[in-house]
This record gives C-alpha cells, structure tokens and sequence, in this order.
C-alpha cells in the first residue's frame, strides 16, 4: 500500500506533529457519515476489507521518500522524519462496523486510536476506499428491492470510473443484494458469481442471427443467454424458441422491456420453453425496474450497469474523518468543530442499535439489549477478528435491511431513522462546548 496516497496536507500535518515532538500523541479519529447523500434513506456500509488491507500494509519506499524530500514543501523539515518515515507502520486500533450494516447520518463508520501521525496520514485514503463502495452497496440495494424478488446482475465496469473502481463495485453491489457480476476479475477475487454470454458484436459478426444463436448454444449449453435485440427482438425470440434446448434464458438489452417480454414470454412459452429465462437490460435504474415488474412484465432477471457501478443519481457523500479524542500525558482532551453546519461530536462513540433506533453514546457505555456496532478489528497494528467474507456482508445487508421501517425502504421517502444521543455523551458535548468557548 502507497504511502503517497493520501492529499499532500496530511503528509505536511504529519511532519508538522514530528517536529512539534507530537508523534507519539495518541489520537482518537472518527470517520462518520455526516449527512446522507439525497433520495437515500440509510447507507450500507461497505469497503471495510480495503480499510483493513490499508491499514496493514501501508508502506513509504525509499523512492517516494526522495520525492517528498525535495518538494519546497519539506524543504524545512529535519533529516529525522524522513527517517521516521522509512519504519513506518501503522501499529493502532482499528473499530469499525461490519461490510453489510445499514447505517444513519451523524454515525461513525470505524474509530482509529493510534500515535497522531498515524492516524492522520490514512485519512484520505480511508475516506475514499468506504464512500464509493457503501454508495454502490446502497444504490444496489435499492435496485434489488424494486425488483420484488427478481434476480438483479451488476453489469457496470465498463461505465466505472476506473477498471479498479469496477471491481470494488461488483463487490459492493453483491453486498448491497444483486447475486453477481459480470465482472470476471471480482468473481475470482471475492468469490462472487459471475455471469455473461455474448454481446451484439457476437451477433454481428455471422452472416445470420440464427447461425451466431447455434454456435453460441453449441459452446455454452445450459449457460446460454441468447441476446435477441440485434435486428428485431419478436424474429429474434422465434429464432431462439426454433433452436430449442439447451437454453438458460434470452436477454432483451433495448425497446419496451414491458410490451416485448409479454410477446417473448408468448413464444417461448407456445414451443414448449416455458422455464426459459428473460432477461432485461439496458441504462435501467430502481425506478425503470418497478415501472417493469408493477406493469407485469414476466421478466425473470435484470442487469443493471452504470447506474448502480457509478450509483449515478448519488455519486457522493458527505463523509468525514475527525480528531474527537487526545491522550496527552495520561489525561483525555475532548475534540470538536462547533462550526455552523459542520458540527462534529466529541470523544470516542460507540453506535447502540435497538428495535426501531439506534443510540449514539460514548465509547465504554452500557446500553442493555443493544447490538454495539463497532468491534475491535485491529488492535496494536495486529488484525484480531479477521473480516466477514462477502457473502456473511450480503447476508447481514439483507437481514438488516428486512427489519427497517417499510418507510426506509421506499424510493421516494426521504425518511429520518431515529437515532438519540445518550445523556453521557450529551453532558461531555455541552462540557467540551464550555472547555473550548
């Protein structure tokens, strides 16, 4: 893991604590959802395996080093934290809750409690390696309810931002409920399924339709997918239902999703392939699909890209990374931004989910018949409850999701999830407000 990849001001706030002789201040820092993106309700948290990978492994080479040394920047800073640099490692705790959680504005995501320099050179990272994937987990949870049961396949890496971001994607989306991907390269990496068959191209490139539906079922057998839109979806449908078996389903991928499935599903259906799968496709997004299945449509499936890989209606999210907490010589000194809209809480937090709300109280607190959601991950820069596998993650997405408000789940409410503030961490805001006026 590079250690340059990070904004420049955390490098510059780190050398500024070594020469301040501040670098075995422990430090509390907390990333938090500080408010939810719009048209979003909860969010799914998720990336917490990158975080940890992270954590672990980040590294400053010699080379990197020599480049921070001769920016003018740096050019004040002693010959010692270039030294510090080279040994370093991050050798703190780690909270965090686990990849499949819904959570809430103003709830931490993890807690880090290290020596201050390391906890402040991973926030940029951190930051980044949980946004986009809890957006694409939320966006993708939202889908997979408009679909009402139906299947929905994440097809999305070729409109990511990045080939890497389509990885992370498909992973976040099987978190979020869609029962795999299309990408190859996360179906070997996290175990997730992975599905496809041929595109237009496949088609195009015979001299007949029905010939490239032959070759295609003669390679894939029971997997095949015959895409049927390429010149004319009804003759596309006969064609496929004259081959017959084996056949997994058709996909239609452009038209009117609900007007063609009802004319496919006749064809199909006449010639005896009435276990025959129809899949839709084609720039669809949660609220296309309920459009789809309220009219009826007897789609079996839906593979959804850009709209999920890139959670396009809510691309961002106003996630934060904040000092709460300093160790100074044994005694605590609470942190916080009073800034207008930019509040933030003091002191190490612990998130206590009840039936029906959560409540936000200090790091230590007892709150009888609560799940407390944060859990020691890393302790001492040494992994301690290895992360839950990405199905466990998808698992926990559904089962939490089940148990929300139907409100919550609506794609039009925009709906406030109760969450209190417990009376001791009420009384160490108000203390901490007095401390800092």
């Amino acid at each position: 893991m590079n250690g340059l990849l990070t904004d420049l001001y955390e490098l510059t706030m780190a050398a500024g604590y070594f020469e301040a002789g501040k670098a075995n201040q422990k430090a509390v820092f907390e990333l938090s959802i500080r408010r939810l993106p719009k048209n979003r309700n909860f969010i799914i948290a998720a990336g917490m395996e990158q975080c940890v990978d992270y954590l672990l492994n980040v590294r400053f080479s010699a080379d990197e080093i020599d480049y921070l040394r001769g920016l003018q920047q740096f050019a004040r800073v002693s010959r010692a934290f270039f030294d510090y640099l080279r040994d370093f490692r991050f050798t703190g705790d780690l909270f965090a809750v686990a990849d499949g959680t819904p959570l809430f504005a103003g709830e931490p995501m993890l807690t880090l409690r290290a020596p201050i320099i390391e906890a402040q050179i991973p926030e940029t990272y951190l930051l980044s390696a949980l946004t986009f994937p809890s957006l694409v987990a939320s966006k993708a949870a939202r889908t997979v309810a408009a679909a009402g049961g139906r299947d929905v396949v994440e097809f999305g890496t070729r409109r990511a931002h990045t080939p890497e971001a389509g990885v992370l994607a498909a992973r976040a989306a099987y978190v979020g409920g869609c029962i795999g991907t299309s990408n190859t390269l996360a179906g070997m990496r996290y175990g997730i399924p992975v599905f496809g068959t041929a595109g237009h191209s496949w088609v195009l490139s015979f001299n007949t339709e029905l010939e490239s539906f032959k070759h295609l079922q003669k390679l894939l057998g029971p997997q095949t997918v015959q895409l049927i839109d390429t010149y004319n979806t009804i003759e596309g449908a006969r064609r496929t239902a004259q081959l017959g078996r084996p056949l997994w389903g058709v996909r239609l991928d452009s038209g009117d999703a609900v007007t063609l499935s009802k004319q496919v599903r006749a064809i199909l259906d006449e010639a005896g392939l009435r276990d025959v799968k129809i899949m839709a496709s084609g720039d669809l997004d949660e609220y296309k699909i309920r459009e789809i299945v309220s009219a009826g449509a007897p789609v079996d499936a839906f593979g959804v890209g850009t709209e999920i890989a890139t959670s396009a209606d809510a691309p961002s999210m106003g996630t934060v990374y904040k000092l709460v907490e300093l160790d100074i010589c044994g005694i605590k000194r609470f942190t916080a931004k009073f800034s207008e809209q930019k509040e933030t809480l003091p002191g190490a937090k612990q998130i206590f989910r009840l039936s029906g709300h959560d409540v936000l109280g200090r790091s230590g607190e007892c709150c009888v018949g609560s799940e407390a959601l944060l859990r020691p991950v890393i302790l001492g820069g040494n992994l301690v409850e290895p992360l839950s596998d990405v199905k466990s993650a998808k698992d926990r997405a559904a089962e939490s999701l089940a148990k929300l408000p139907a409100s919550l789940r609506s794609l039009e409410t925009q709906d406030d999830y109760p969450v209190e503030v417990s009376s001791d961490l009420q009384a160490l805001i108000e203390r901490t407000r007095r401390n800092l006026a």
